[in-house]
């Protein structure tokens, strides 16, 4: 999995996924060779292989003991951590066509890796006791709509989107949008808290956050929900319901992109596209193999790439919340990590890794042309955190 001998980093994920959901187990080698797999030898496996042009490399018993050996040495910031069972993937995302494409959903079919979607009925049912790991698509749960409103009201996917929205609303017995958004958000909560995995991209990230904040309170103007909002709603938000950012402002302004101060896109004046990167930060893999797994790639240097929400202000993040990668140019926090009861999530800031400014209507990615693509692996990375062998974090 290192830069230099893997000629499809992201399909290489689904190969592992693929060996793991035949119940066999595989050992993933931190900070070894950018990260690689160790699989069971086999026909089957190489033919797989083969097929999705995935690179491998057969080794001995002796050879792969060898591996093993040295990454145990305590002189060494590697670890072999052992996947043991394929995850179930669910993605909560609305049924019908967005007119934006989903980085998660996109990754994980070219990777051949298997999900099922659903949408706030089966939260609201408690399917998500169902699933591993669940994965937030683009999505406001605020009940503002995304914040669309200045430049798309009078479109046909605006209009037709709002009206969806609050039919379902009604349908599962909620006057506002808002108040069922709410109650969807603390049921995901509450499957985190239970021991699930929760994944969350762009505005996914921090409307889930000021969601659970504003608990009870009203922050929707008439034209989202219908009434005012609450006058003083600022000093009315909770910070300790929330999983990952605190002491933020919202915006008030619904003419406004913005959710909040949280994201920095409008402040990245002094961040030109060319040099836009974020770097990953070094954890021990010995001792801190969670954050580990999340950071495994070929290369320390990301590129960059913007979103309603594209990073987050390190300010405004809790002290107990990882920051796994950074804008230092900009002082910017690009993908986060925490625990919150018994579950982990991960926060990731942009639209698309390799779609510097995806904009509403533009065509979807083609991953054929970015195989290799360090930013979409660390998505991976995440999909198959929840196979390994837990071992209890020493820091």
């Amino acid at each position: 999995m290192d830069a230099e001998s893997q000629e499809n980093h992201l399909k290489a994920y689904g190969i592992t996924y693929w060996v793991l959901s035949q119940q066999q187990k595989v050992q993933w080698l931190l900070n070894y060779r950018g990260g690689s797999f160790l699989l069971p030898d086999g026909e089957r496996i190489r033919k797989e292989c083969q097929i999705r042009g995935v690179s491998f490399e057969v080794l001995s018993d002796g050879q792969a003991q060898g591996i093993l050996d040295a990454i145990n040495s305590p002189s060494q910031n590697q670890d072999a951590v052992i996947l043991e069972k394929a995850p179930k993937i669910a993605v909560y995302s609305p049924k019908g066509n967005q007119p934006w494409d989903d980085a998660v959903t996109m990754v994980l079919t070219y990777a051949e890796i298997p999900y099922i979607t659903l949408y706030d009925e089966e939260v609201l049912d408690n399917k998500l006791a169902l699933y591993d790991w669940l994965h937030l698509h683009h999505e406001d749960f605020t009940g503002q709509y995304g914040k669309f409103y200045s430049a798309y009201r009078a479109t046909p996917w605006y209009i037709e989107g709002k009206k969806n929205a609050e039919e379902l609303a009604a349908r599962l017995g909620y006057s506002k949008v808002s108040e069922e958004k709410l109650a969807v958000a603390m049921k995901i909560r509450n499957y985190v808290i239970g021991g699930g995995f929760m994944f969350a991209m762009c505005s996914a990230t921090d409307s889930f956050d000021i969601a659970l904040a504003a608990e009870g309170v009203d922050i929707c103007e008439p034209m989202f929900d219908g009434d005012p909002s609450d006058a003083n709603y600022q000093n009315n938000l909770d910070f300790s319901k929330t999983f990952a950012f605190t002491n933020f402002t919202l915006e008030r302004s619904p003419l406004r992109y913005e959710f909040s101060s949280i994201d920095m896109t409008r402040k990245r004046d002094n961040v030109p596209r060319d040099s836009d990167y974020f770097s990953l930060m070094e954890f021990s893999a010995k001792w801190d193999p969670v954050p580990t797994m999340l950071t495994q790639n070929h290369t320390a240097l990301v590129k960059g790439f913007m979103g309603q929400t594209t990073a987050f202000n390190p300010n405004e993040i809790k002290p107990t919340v990882m920051i796994l990668g950074e804008n230092k140019l900009n002082g910017e926090a690009r993908y986060i990590h925490g625990i919150k009861g018994k579950g982990f999530f991960t926060f990731y800031g942009g639209h698309d890794p390799e779609d510097y400014q995806h904009r509403v209507g533009d065509p979807k990615t083609e991953l054929e042309l970015h195989p290799n693509s360090p930013g979409y692996r660390l998505i991976l990375n995440n999909v198959l955190f929840p196979a390994a062998r837990k071992k209890k974090q020493k820091t």
